[in-house]
C-alpha cells in the first residue's frame, strides 16, 4: 500500500508540477510529498524530477513512468467501481430492443420483471437494424453475427427453423416425404418486414424449388396460428413452437431436408462496467431464456 501511496504522490505532483499543490490536492504536507517521491526513486533507482528551487520537471525516465502509474492506478480505481456497482441494486429505466418474434422470450422477460422489480422495462419490438447506441437502447437481442465493435455481444443460445403442420393437415393433405412434394402443399411463408423479402425455407441445396404461396406475414405469430389451424406448412424458429410441439398441435416434416442453426445474441453498448441494470438483464437472459431441455438438445 505504501507503494501505492508513493505512485499516488509521483502522478499528483507530476500533473501540477509542484510538491505544494500535490499536498493540497491528497490532504497532506508538501515535506510529505517530497519524501513520498524520494522513497519511490530509491526503490526504482532512477529520478523522476528535475528539481529547482521553483518548479520541478518529469526526467525522461519520469515521463515513462508516469504513463505506467497512471494505468495502474486507473485499474485500481476501476476495480473499487465494479465492486461499487455489484453492491449497488439493478434499478432504474431499461430500454430493450427485441425482433418481432420476441413474443417468445416473454416468458424469460417476464420472469426477469418479478426478479428485479425496481428495473422499468421498456421495450421496442421491431426487426429493423437499431442503432444501439445512437437511439438509445441498453440492450438488444438479435440473430446473427455482430459488426459493430462499439457493442460487446453475449450469445444467449441456438434456434433452428424446422417446418411444422398441424396433424389435421396432414392426414388431409399428406405428408411430404421430399422436397419436391410441397409443390402439392399450401405454404405459410414469412417476409421480413425491413427488406419485404421472403425468408428461405432451409432445405438442403435448394431442392424445394419456388414453393406455392397460401398466406404471407411479417411476423411469425399469425403463420403459427395458421399452422395450427391446419391452414398449410409454415417454416419456423424451434424456439417460438416449443409448446405446440410437446403438446402435438404441431408436428414437423422433411426433419431430413432441413438444415439450418442460427444464434440468438443479446448487445449492449461496449463499456468497462456495464450498469448493475444491464448486467443483470444480460445475465438472467443468457441463463433463463432457453430451459435446459432446449440446453440438452443443442449440445447433443
Amino acid at each position: 500500500m505504501d507503494n501505492l501511496g508513493s505512485m499516488s504522490a509521483f502522478v499528483e505532483a507530476a500533473e501540477a508540477r509542484s510538491f505544494t499543490a500535490a499536498g493540497r490536492q491528497l490532504g497532506v504536507s508538501a515535506s510529505a510529498i517530497g519524501k513520498a517521491i524520494a522513497r519511490l526513486e530509491e526503490r526504482v533507482g532512477v529520478r523522476l524530477f528535475h528539481r529547482s528551487t521553483r518548479t520541478i520537471t518529469l526526467t525522461p525516465e519520469g515521463a515513462l513512468f508516469l504513463e505506467r502509474c497512471r494505468r495502474i492506478l486507473g485499474e485500481l480505481e476501476a476495480a473499487e467501481m465494479e465492486l461499487a456497482q455489484i453492491r449497488e441494486a439493478p434499478r432504474g429505466r431499461l430500454r430493450v430492443s427485441l425482433p418481432l418474434v420476441g413474443v417468445v422470450m416473454m416468458p424469460a422477460v417476464c420472469a426477469f420483471m418479478r426478479a428485479y422489480p425496481e428495473v422499468q422495462l421498456d421495450l421496442d419490438f421491431s426487426d429493423r437494424l437499431v442503432d444501439v447506441i445512437g437511439e438509445g437502447f441498453d440492450a438488444v437481442v438479435r440473430a446473427g453475427e455482430v459488426a459493430d465493435s462499439r457493442l460487446m455481444s453475449r450469445v444467449l443460445g441456438e434456434f433452428h427453423l424446422m417446418l411444422v403442420a398441424a396433424p389435421a393437415y396432414l392426414a388431409r393433405r399428406g405428408v411430404p416425404k421430399t422436397p419436391k412434394e410441397l409443390s402439392a402443399h399450401a405454404c405459410l411463408h414469412h417476409r421480413y418486414a425491413t427488406s419485404g423479402k421472403f425468408e428461405p425455407w432451409p432445405l438442403r441445396g435448394g431442392q424445394g424449388g419456388t414453393l406455392p404461396t397460401a398466406a404471407i406475414a411479417n411476423t411469425i405469430e399469425p403463420l403459427i396460428h395458421m399452422a395450427e389451424q391446419g391452414l398449410g406448412i409454415a417454416c419456423l424458429p424451434d424456439s417460438a413452437i416449443r409448446r405446440q410441439l410437446a403438446d402435438g398441435t404441431l408436428r414437423s416434416v422433411l426433419d431430413d431436408h432441413v438444415r439450418h442453426a442460427g444464434l440468438l445474441r443479446l448487445l449492449w453498448p461496449s463499456s468497462r462496467h456495464p450498469s448493475p441494470k444491464v448486467r443483470a438483464f444480460v445475465d438472467f437472459m443468457a441463463e433463463n431464456l432457453f430451459p435446459p431441455v432446449a440446453a440438452r438438445r443443442r449440445r447433443g
